[in-house]
Parts: C-alpha cells; structure tokens; sequence
C-alpha cells in the first residue's frame, strides 16, 4: 500500500528537517482520530497490523536520495543523509480498538522522526478500509469523472495541486489519478503533494508545513505567541524558500493578529484549510493592504475539501485581485462514483510534545476555523481562547 519511503507528502519532509535543524531532542505523540468513529473488528485490527509492519521494509535508495539533493534543495542534505539510514520502527506505534470498536493509533518519538508516521499509517487505513468493506474501484470511472475536472481547469484556467495521498482510495488509483494529470493538465496542474509520485512522473512536489508546526510552538512556547515564532522558525530555516503559510492552526485572525510586515513580505501566499473561502481570503485581503502590500503580488491556496465547482466559484470572486490555486485531495484521488460511497474522514495530528525529555509533556490543540476540525482537550481550549482573545 505504501510504495515507497517518498510515498507521502513533501510537508512531512520540510517540517521534519526543521525540527531535525532546530530542535533535535524535541518530541511527540501523534494520534489518530476518525472524525466517522467507524467500527471495526478484531480481523481488521490484525491486517492493519500486517500492513504496518511493512513499513520497516522502506528505505531511501540511492535514486531516490539523489533526486531529493538535486530537486529537494531547500531541505538541508544532512536531512537526506539521515533519511537514508532511517526506519519506521512499528513496535512503537500503538495499534488497537476500543470497547465499541473504534480505532486508535498512537505513535511516539523524537518530532524529526515521528512526523514521518502519520501520511502512510492513515493512507494505509483509508486503504484497507475501502478493501475490508469489498468495494473496488474501476479504474475507467475514475479517469471519466477526472476528465471532467480537468475539462473545467483547462477551460477556466484553475491553478491547483494534487493534494490526495492520506485519504486516497488506493495505491493504485492515486497512480492513475497523478499519470492522467500529467498528461492532460499540464498547464494548470502545478504539482503533486507526494514526492514518490512527483519524481516518477517529473511533476513539481508541492508543501510548506502543517498545522502540526504551529501546535508544537504553541506546546513549548505557550499560544500568545505561536504563530510568530513558527513562522520566524521556519524563515530561519528555509530563508524565504517553501514560503505558503498554513493559518488556521488557531484560527486565521489569531494568525493575521500576530503577522508582522516583514513576514508578510518574506511570505508568498496563505493557505486556507478550514473557515469559509470567501470570508479568509477577504480576512487576508484586507491584513495585506494594512501592511501597503498589493495582494496582487500573493497567492491564496483554498484546500478546505475543494472540489472544482466550488473552487470555479472562488477563483472566479477574487479574479484581478489576488493569485488564487488549490490543493485538492480526496476529490481528485478518492472519488470513485460509487453510489453511496463515502472517502474516509480520518486524521492524524500532533497530541503532545515537549522540549527534551527533560521536559514535562504539554498537550496540544488545534483551533480551526471550522468547528468540526477543532482537536484537542476542553481546558486547553479555554487556556488558548483565553490567551488568544478569542470568543468562547
């Protein structure tokens, strides 16, 4: 199911080597939710645990390290020196069912190597899920109702990335979906999210960080400050390369509350991952011109379930004013037309983290911008809403 140690998103890549540049001995608890609290049984649990023990078999190859150094270079090559000799240990993840059958995955390491952990372990769920409940997908359907999307990109001209590897139907789906847009959108298609896929087909690997980045900050260096000092991290890290900014890890007007000028000068766009399109990108819009900055010269990534009628729509309210693209994910590589059928709602994100062992643990959230993708525990909410002046 996972096809390579490359087969996941290039942002597990970038915030691991920052926290392997900047905070070597730091680590953390990723854990896994399952937004549907689907029920499984026993059966399940002892594939999943097959499938996961596969996944000490993956390791760098010599072609792969060398496409990294050569295509990759914003990632330090230590980074990739190191990644040659990593390998996923699945004695540490914590793998089992509740009382009502409901999955739980808990995986804890140093942050370098544990973000490694969660795109494949929630890519090889979405997977068996889809083969423990017998429904298959057939691979000219899939490409018919792609067409039509890549119909309406290259008729209206809409930017986006592929964006679809943690929740894809398959292995073999999310392939065909990648090889089809290559070949057929290549004007508009800027890139795949996956680097295994992205070298395969000589596409543009695509991310910055994910909210996790953000929450990490939060749990060392406490809410007020976050935001700013992720994002001073990561331009001193990167140097004004990887330069998107993900906002909502507690909300967009917390993030654009605490963005300085040279930030938003250094910053190329802002990625919208939860909230409404429209109100965000106003919220964005309106922070840039504060700052005198023409939000002609910035970019909006929209990636909040997009599909590409919705997507019409957005790109078509802001034209003129701003650059527009998407990340699009399980619209493009979990949609298989099966009436009834619903992708997996699944994530996996940062619990806790700490400094060094020395350290107590500190739990962590996220505040979206969307009620239902809120994470974490109620008195951290209300520590947070208090820190962040946010409304209760």
């Amino acid at each position: 199911m996972i096809l390579s140690i490359l087969d996941t998103d290039l942002y597990k890549f970038s915030t691991s080597n920052a926290y392997f540049q900047l905070y070597p001995l730091a680590e953390g608890t990723f854990k896994f939710n399952d937004r549907a609290a689907e029920v499984w049984d026993e059966g399940f649990l002892e594939e999943l645990k097959a499938e996961i023990a596969k996944l000490s078999r993956l390791s760098l190859t010599d072609d792969e390290f060398a496409y990294c150094c050569k295509r990759i270079r914003y990632v330090h090559r230590n980074y990739w020196e190191w990644l040659r000799g990593f390998r996923f240990e699945p004695e540490k993840i914590d793998c089992r069912l509740d009382a009502e059958g409901h999955l739980k995955i808990e995986v804890t390491d140093q942050l370098y190597k544990v973000t490694l952990y969660e795109v494949p372990l929630l890519a090889i769920v979405a997977e068996l899920r889809n083969r423990r409940r017998g429904v298959k997908a057939d691979i000219g359907p899939v490409l018919d109702r792609l067409d039509a999307k890549i119909e309406l990109a290259n008729r209206e001209g809409l930017v986006f990335s592929e964006f679809g590897t943690r929740r894809r139907f398959s292995s073999e789906v999310h392939e065909a979906v990648v090889r089809r847009l290559k070949e057929t959108c290549p004007k508009y298609c800027a890139g795949t999210s996956n680097v295994f896929f992205a070298m395969k087909y000589d596409m543009v690997p695509v991310g910055t960080f994910p909210h996790e980045w953000m929450m990490f900050h939060s749990g060392v260096f406490g809410y007020k400050r976050a935001n700013y000092l992720g994002l001073e991290d990561w331009i001193k890290v990167y140097d004004g390369a990887l330069g998107t900014a993900l906002i909502d890890t507690f909300t967009t007007a917390s993030f654009l509350r605490t963005l300085t000028l040279k930030q938003a000068k250094l910053l190329d766009g802002f990625r919208q991952d939860s909230g409404d399109e429209i109100e965000i990108g106003e919220m964005i819009i309106a922070r840039l011109e504060e700052f005198g900055i023409d939000p002609r010269t910035k970019v909006l990534v929209f990636s909040n379930a997009l599909d590409f009628p919705k997507y019409s729509r957005v790109a078509a309210h802001f034209k003129g004013r701003v650059k527009v693209s998407a990340g699009i994910g399980t619209n493009l590589t979990c949609d298989p037309g099966i009436p009834g059928y619903k992708a997996a709602n699944i994530v996996m994100k940062l619990s806790r983290c700490r400094m060094s062992t020395k350290d107590p643990w500190e739990k962590v959230i996220k505040i979206s911008d969307d009620l239902g993708k809120h994470m974490g525990e109620d008195l951290e909410f209300s520590i947070a809403a208090h820190e962040l002046h946010l409304a209760q």
